[in-house]
């Protein structure tokens, strides 16, 4: 619709070609819109509102933008239309990007990758440029790096020298980068390609959501789990409420209404749960507290204040099945309780679960509770939920202030699958 009156600057930022040519195409998507009977045509108006909220974001309208991405957004999920959501979802986190809100963009992004690993992978390509475009703007040059070169696997095999074009300019900007700071780029094999393999493995082997089977499952995973917490920074530690540590009980409160509305208006499912972008409350709560120093307090590794937050919300039957996180959320981890409610009469309550090198480790997390891990390197997992039950946590991502690399020499690959002579 607007293609043609949008390019990039040489920040790879959207802008317009010809700014009064875009502004009035934009007044005439709104008079289509506005002529629309209400309620008749979803489909079309999600398109309209799409369209509208990229010339907005291109014309520096930022507000405006995130307002019509968010109701795209909302029309393409009320449709069914899991296409449309990754799309939208990634303009979404442009939008939230362009405007500094890079906690929200962060979720949004890893929300659209995900959901295009599993049921569109001729989106992946798009989703890992823009991901990777805004790492690049996190200083996380490292992991921009891994993400574009994935991007530039894939669209080379679609044979489109356009989305090549693209994707290799933005590689010269990542890699001008990490020149001018001096940095050393990652292999390949460090990037979401790693965790996915893991993961896959990992999956093979255990569940989650099978607990009465961990015993005989553990030996086949045993030499693979300490070979990942030999390379942990951050083993995990349960920090209990009031005990370990203290948070206000208030802020806490606040943060599992604001989960609780925010996942009923805007969550999405991801692997099993319910996920939605933190708002301004959680956003307080990370400014007010020095999670940072909780962190390095129980752990010994120094990190920055978290560059990534999300809401997550699990209900009755509910479970997370074993995984590693990719490598870009950071060195470490904190899954912090904000709501865990159960029957009185129920034989077993759901867990934070974890595979260490010498078993499984489960943490039953009450509000307040948090467990500090690092997720790209530990398995982790939640056992199932019982009827009656619900949990609300909330996940913060760190990155170490030392900023030692995760590479190939450091780092144990996926073991080899045996086969039969």
């Amino acid at each position: 619709m607007l293609d043609h009156l949008i390019t990039h600057d040489d920040s790879l930022r959207m802008v317009p070609t010809d700014r009064d040519e875009l502004i009035a195409a934009v007044a005439r998507l709104h008079e289509e819109l506005r002529a629309l009977p209400h309620g008749n045509d979803p489909a079309r108006a999600r398109l309209l509102t799409r369209w509208i909220g990229i010339g907005q974001l291109s014309l520096g309208n930022h507000d405006e933008a995130r307002a019509f991405l968010r109701q795209s957004l909302d029309l393409a999920a009320g449709l069914g239309n899991s296409r449309a959501v990754v799309a939208t979802g990634l303009n979404l986190a442009d939008a939230h990007r362009y405007s500094g809100d890079t906690q929200t963009a962060d979720a949004l992004y890893r929300s659209a990758l995900n959901t295009a690993r599993h049921q569109h992978p001729e989106l992946v390509d798009f989703a890992l440029q823009h991901t990777g475009k805004h790492l690049m703007e996190c200083g996380d040059l490292v992991g921009a790096l891994g993400y574009l070169q994935e991007a530039m696997r894939l669209r080379i095999a679609k044979r489109d020298a356009g989305l090549v074009e693209s994707t290799q300019a933005a590689i010269f900007q990542v890699e001008l980068l990490i020149s001018q700071a001096g940095a050393t780029a990652a292999p390949r094999e460090v990037t979401s390609e790693w965790s996915s393999r893991w993961t896959s493995w990992l999956q093979a082997r255990s569940s989650a959501g099978v607990p009465a089977r961990w015993a005989e499952d553990f030996p086949a995973l045993r030499d693979a789990a300490r070979a990942l917490a030999a390379c942990q920074r951050v083993h995990p530690r349960h920090l209990r409420h009031q005990r370990d540590q203290s948070l206000p009980a208030e802020l806490i409160d606040a943060m599992a209404e604001e989960a609780e509305k925010v996942i009923a208006a805007n969550g999405y499912l991801h692997n099993g749960k319910w996920n939605a972008a933190v708002g301004d409350t959680a956003t307080r709560f990370a400014g007010l507290v020095d999670l940072a120093a909780v962190v390095a307090r129980s752990t010994g590794l120094e990190v920055e204040q978290p560059h990534a937050a999300v809401y997550i919300a699990y209900t009755e039957g509910q479970f997370l099945d074993f995984h590693v996180d990719d490598l870009g959320f950071g060195e470490a981890n904190m899954i912090l309780c904000l709501r865990h409610e159960r029957s009185a009469g129920a034989a077993r309550v759901s867990t934070t679960a974890f595979i260490s090198g010498d078993g499984y480790l489960e943490c039953a997390l009450a509000p307040g509770d948090c467990v500090v891990f690092d997720g790209a390197l530990t398995p982790h997992g939640r056992t199932p939920l019982s009827t009656g039950e619900s949990v609300t946590l909330i996940s913060f991502g760190f990155r170490a202030r030392d900023q030692a690399l995760r590479t190939v020499t450091n780092l144990p690959l996926v073991p080899a699958v045996a086969t039969s002579a």
